[in-house]
């Protein structure tokens, strides 16, 4: 039976998969935050580095679960399993978000209670050890972007719970693929103009990793293309 869901609780879900580099200073842009209710729920999926060891020394100011290597979009669904607010938030083990985030979002979300999610904005920025020596395959836009990324959104747990968890069957593209769903069954989101969301470039990124990334990414826009024609999905 799943826990009864608290009111005013944003459950942050944050995988991470051998993330020990960025994970403490991940956790603590999601423990900074200016909304008071906020728990912090840290998925290892499988890390073999020194994450477990991070995220054990935060005690009791987060939960901690391992698990199997399965990917991103089984960690963050394991996560969901155990999250008891009533807003759900995702923090990649390696991006930072700015401290009045869920603050903004949360507000938002209770003006207006036909509203199922908030999007922010997002600035990327290189890694600090980095600077300077980024070679040509790090590319990426600067300045500030509206972006529908996992770290940008404030979801209402009921909605998320409605379109269904993050698809398995995706190594990447999956966070697309949940917004393309919850857009076909009427999910209201607005874009709340400001930066929530600072996105680190280094060069371990997943996408710079997967090489079958646009297959992905072309199984997500023929999904969605299906769904508008009214074709069934499959199983």
């Amino acid at each position: 039976m799943a826990a009864p869901v608290i009111p005013r609780l944003v459950s942050v879900i944050m995988p991470c998969y051998n993330g020990e580099r960025y994970l403490a200073a991940a956790i603590d842009s999601a423990l900074g935050q200016t909304h008071p209710h906020v728990e912090v729920i840290v998925v290892d999926d499988g890390s073999t580095d020194g994450s477990p060891s991070v995220a054990e020394g935060y005690g009791d100011r987060i939960r901690w679960t391992q698990r199997d290597h399965s990917g991103i979009s089984g960690a963050r669904n394991h996560g969901i399993e155990q999250a008891r607010g009533e807003f759900l938030a995702f923090l990649d083990a390696d991006d930072l978000w700015s401290n009045a985030k869920l603050e903004r979002q949360v507000s938002a979300l209770e003006a207006d209670p036909s509203l199922g999610m908030v999007i922010g904005d997002m600035e990327q920025f290189v890694s600090p050890e980095l600077v300077g020596t980024v070679d040509q395959r790090v590319a990426f836009v600067e300045g500030t972007v509206a972006a529908r990324m996992p770290g940008s959104v404030l979801i209402r747990r009921s909605e998320f719970d409605r379109v269904g968890g993050f698809s398995t069957d995706l190594a990447s593209g999956e966070f697309m693929d949940w917004i393309s769903r919850a857009g076909s069954l009427g999910v209201k989101s607005v874009q709340q103009p400001g930066v929530v969301l600072r996105r680190r470039i280094h060069l371990t990124n997943h996408g710079l990793l997967r090489k079958d990334a646009q297959s992905d990414y072309l199984k997500v826009v023929k999904a969605a293309l299906d769904r508008r024609r009214g074709k069934p999905e499959p199983r």
